[in-house]
Formats: C-alpha cells, sequence, structure tokens
C-alpha cells in the first residue's frame, strides 16, 4: 500500500512539470509605455516582464517552471469569482469551472472560450499539451483528459502564481 502511495505521489508531482526552457525573443515598439502589471502582452520585453512579475512569477510564466504541488494558493480555494491570468488580467477560468482533483494544483474542467492557447509539450520524455494565456503567451500549466467525465472529461492543471482570483460581486 505505501508503495503504492509513493507511487501515486511521483506521479502527481511530475504530471504537472514543465521545466522545458525556452527564450523567446521579443521585441518593442518605441512608443510603448513602460510595462505594468495588466499590461504585459506577447511583444512585451522579457527585461519588462522581470520588473513586473516577483521572481516565481517569472519562472512559471516565463520559463514555463511548475511551482511545488500542495503549497499554491489557490489549489483549495472554491470562493465564487473568475481567475485571470497573473500578468495581464485575461479572465482564464470561472470558479464554476474549478474541481478538487486532489493532484496538488488548482483544476479546472474548461477555459474561458477564447481564452487559451494550447500547445504540444514533450518535454520531460511526456506527450502533453502546455495551455497558455492568449493574451501574454504566459505558461499557466498543462490540460489532460483525465477530468471530470460529468463534465467535459478535462483537468486544466494550473499553477496558483500564473493566476489571481478576482471574487464575484457581493449581491
Amino acid at each position: 500500500m505505501k508503495k503504492l502511495a509513493v507511487i501515486l505521489f511521483l506521479f502527481a508531482l511530475v504530471s504537472c512539470q514543465g521545466q522545458e526552457k525556452t527564450k523567446t525573443t521579443t521585441t518593442k515598439t518605441e512608443t510603448a509605455a513602460p510595462a505594468t502589471k495588466g499590461t504585459l502582452n506577447k511583444n512585451t520585453t522579457d527585461a519588462d516582464w522581470k520588473k513586473v512579475l516577483t521572481e516565481e512569477q517569472y519562472q512559471v510564466l516565463r520559463q514555463k517552471a511548475t511551482e511545488r504541488p500542495f503549497t499554491g494558493e489557490y489549489y483549495k480555494h472554491f470562493e465564487k469569482g473568475v481567475y485571470v491570468c497573473a500578468a495581464c488580467g485575461n479572465p482564464l477560468f470561472t470558479s464554476d469551472a474549478k474541481f478538487d482533483s486532489s493532484c496538488g494544483w488548482p483544476s479546472f474542467d474548461q477555459a474561458i472560450k477564447g481564452s487559451v492557447v494550447y500547445k504540444e509539450d514533450s518535454s520531460l520524455g511526456m506527450k502533453r499539451v502546455e495551455v497558455m494565456c492568449a493574451n501574454c503567451g504566459g505558461h499557466l500549466g498543462h490540460v489532460f483528459d483525465d477530468g471530470p467525465e460529468e463534465t467535459t472529461g478535462q483537468r486544466f492543471c494550473t499553477n496558483s502564481v500564473s493566476i489571481k482570483f478576482v471574487p464575484a460581486p457581493k449581491k
């Protein structure tokens, strides 16, 4: 039984790992204002990303790192509202799509239509699908086909540092 628990933990640990290091070359127009959180986009320079994001956010959103499982702010967070990209503010997931997958990261069964883009990821010897913000290109996590069958069957395994929660207005 202990072996099974260790194997499951290791699988969960590796299932969302995305340590692929790619260098992204971007350009910035001369008329662009200094970047602030909420204004980052696909054309923002890496230097500006570093000025605006925390080190951990930069590692995840730009370098495709993965936060440690069971440590993220939103792993066990289930308030009503919307989860937006931590870099640019693009709405990504509604709280109605969030579910407890017990994988160690916030999980959603669907993204807001048009809010994310997908890219095949074969890093670490695995075939996965990377999920990125459609507005700024920030790495959010990966999507898997082991989500709730009663909804979409998908599990968007998302790093807490790549998202921010915006609570629903009080009635």
